[in-house]
């Protein structure tokens, strides 16, 4: 069974954006879950709301008065702050009997002891995308993410990570994989692989200049 709660991938240009942040999660309002801040342990106060089932998961079995393994998708709705949605638990040593421990790994629990840690520690996130801006002098990234179609067949909208970290403008709107670390509000890169280059639609957003924001509109996915 897994032992992580970010799945493998599986094609080889599959977008996401996803991590982990360890800290205590404050509502907004007792009785409405669903907005809050997460305060993580460094002292970060993150805008976070809640998805899905996990509601049933924080009203049953956690207790919120104390910090948890949070599994979150990252935004940026102000460049210097980050926001997070947050889809999960990693924390099987005390959920691995409950009905979800985590959206991405609700298998994960092992027939000895499971263990809480992970390799990659707090604060990792794996961001897969195109890039679409880059300034290695001031270490500045924005990568473009497609999300899953819905039920309905229609596309979510697509949404850009701003991110800091030193990407060579020659790899510009190529499928990249990062491996990134939140500090404070940021997300910090830690390595990076360029998978291939993204095909291009015609007509659509002439390649910028040389880290140049790209022009026209852009799309995106987790």
């Amino acid at each position: 069974m897994r032992q992580h709660p970010i799945s493998p991938v599986t094609e080889p240009m599959q977008y996401r954006a996803i991590g982990v942040v360890r800290g205590t999660y404050v509502p907004e309002d007792p009785d409405q879950l669903t907005r809050g801040t997460l305060q993580a342990e460094d002292g970060t106060e993150i805008q976070a709301v809640v998805l899905g089932r996990v509601l049933t998961l924080m009203r049953r079995h956690l207790d919120l008065s104390k910090p948890h393994l949070w599994v979150a998708y990252p935004r940026f709705r102000d460049p210097e702050k980050l926001h997070l949605q947050l889809v999960g638990v990693w924390e099987p040593s005390t959920l691995a009997a409950t009905e979800i421990a985590t959206q991405s790994a609700a298998d994960a629990q092992d027939s000895g002891a499971p263990s809480d840690d992970l390799p990659e520690g707090d604060g990792y996130f794996s961001v897969r995308g195109e890039l679409i801006y880059t300034r290695p002098e001031d270490g500045d990234l924005v990568v473009k993410i497609r999300q899953q179609p819905r039920a309905d067949g229609s596309r979510p909208t697509p949404f850009k990570l701003q991110l800091r970290g030193e990407i060579a403008p020659e790899h510009l709107r190529h499928f990249v994989s990062l491996d990134l670390r939140r500090h404070g509000q940021q997300l910090q890169l830690e390595q990076h692989e360029v998978i291939a280059p993204v095909p291009q639609r015609a007509g659509k957003g002439r390649g910028p200049g040389r880290g140049g924001r790209p022009g026209g509109r852009s799309d995106g996915r987790r």
